[in-house]
């Protein structure tokens, strides 16, 4: 709707991947400022001349015969199905669902509720000035605020109380970590949850589900192994929820470190000894005063599943219970090979 806003322009030219290097997008901000165009005409215009490799001009003329055909549907066709079109034809959502990471599954779920959002209104229009006044209206008032960021952005920072969510096998570790990265992957995600949990100064909330909703169907999921190499004597389970989902808390005041004994060496878990030993040790250690609580899950097993028995899963398919441990199950697929899932996930095949 803003043809001349070289801002956005610059986010999306090369989002995702086109074919178009740093030079091909670098010419077309030389053709704007030397003719005082915006960018999109800039490129454009660019496409009749020989300043692209022949690669860089068919991905360049691609990119814009798709605005020029979004822009053009955009006259007829509902804004949110317009937006779902666009996030569809423009490879967007096909670029998140390969990356498989959380993040990826997150912005994935923004985008979902974008669009939804969009449909309260009437037009474009007016969902952008709804988006305008609210924005005008937050920037006058200052108020408590959460500030959410990445791992690897809050390296440095220090915050009194964190929430760290989504700790589960197969998300933090990675499932890429887990299945490719071997040893070392390992370790170093290892170190990114040691550097998540001394970001707080007091209180650490680490959070992990039963079951997940990723990618529109529900998926069953394990505590992550790092949860499980914490010092238990600095962990408190102050909540354990149906389906076995909990959440773990770390209490310490100003003058109490329930991870200084891990920089030194000698926390209970091995794996943060080594996370430690890899540079993420706090400059002060502080005599521990923390407070730890059994872990009691719900995990009560179905009472018609048996060893040796064909079950059928939605994402994995059939396969053959090998093992059962409460609500949980070792199943052999036939296709996905041995999985752990839960029994309330598969039905008798």
């Amino acid at each position: 709707s803003q043809p001349a806003d070289d801002l956005a322009f610059v986010r999306i030219v090369n989002v995702p991947k086109r074919g178009l290097g740093d030079k091909a997008v670098q010419k077309v901000h030389q053709l704007a400022r030397a003719e005082g165009l915006p960018l999109t005409s800039a490129a454009a215009r660019i496409l009749d001349t020989d300043e692209l490799t022949p690669q860089a001009r068919r991905s360049l003329g691609n990119f814009v015969g798709d605005i020029a055909r979004w822009r053009q549907m955009g006259q007829t066709l509902p804004h949110p199905e317009l937006a779902r079109q666009i996030l569809d034809e423009s490879g967007y959502t096909a670029m998140l669902q390969n990356e498989k990471t959380a993040e990826a599954a997150g912005r994935l779920e923004n985008l979902s509720e974008l669009v939804r959002a969009m449909e309260e209104y009437e037009s474009l229009g007016a969902f952008l000035e709804h988006v305008s006044l609210v924005m005008e209206r937050e920037g006058g008032m200052r108020q408590p605020e959460v500030t959410i960021m990445t791992i690897h952005a809050a390296k440095g920072l220090e915050f009194d109380t964190v929430f760290l969510a989504g700790w589960e096998e197969g998300l933090f570790p990675s499932q890429r970590a887990l299945d490719e990265g071997g040893t070392a992957s390992l370790e170093e995600e290892r170190r990114l949850a040691y550097v998540a949990i001394t970001r707080a100064r007091r209180r650490a909330t680490i959070l992990h589900a039963a079951n997940r909703r990723i990618y529109g169907q529900w998926t069953s999921s394990l505590p992550s192994r790092f949860v499980g190499e914490l010092p238990p004597e600095h962990v408190e389970v102050e909540t354990t929820m149906s389906g076995g989902e909990s959440l773990w808390r770390a209490n310490w005041s100003e003058r109490a470190d329930p991870f200084a004994d891990v920089g030194r060496g000698t926390g209970r878990g091995p794996g943060w000894q080594r996370a430690a030993a890899g540079g993420f040790t706090r400059d002060a250690p502080r005599v521990v005063e923390a407070r730890a609580s059994a872990i009691s899950f719900g995990n009560k097993g179905r009472d018609d599943l048996s060893t040796g028995m064909r079950v059928f899963h939605q994402k994995f398919g059939y396969g053959t219970i090998d093992a059962i441990e409460g609500n949980k199950l070792e199943v052999e697929f036939e296709h996905a090979g041995r999985k752990r899932v839960m029994d309330s996930f598969v039905s008798i095949g």
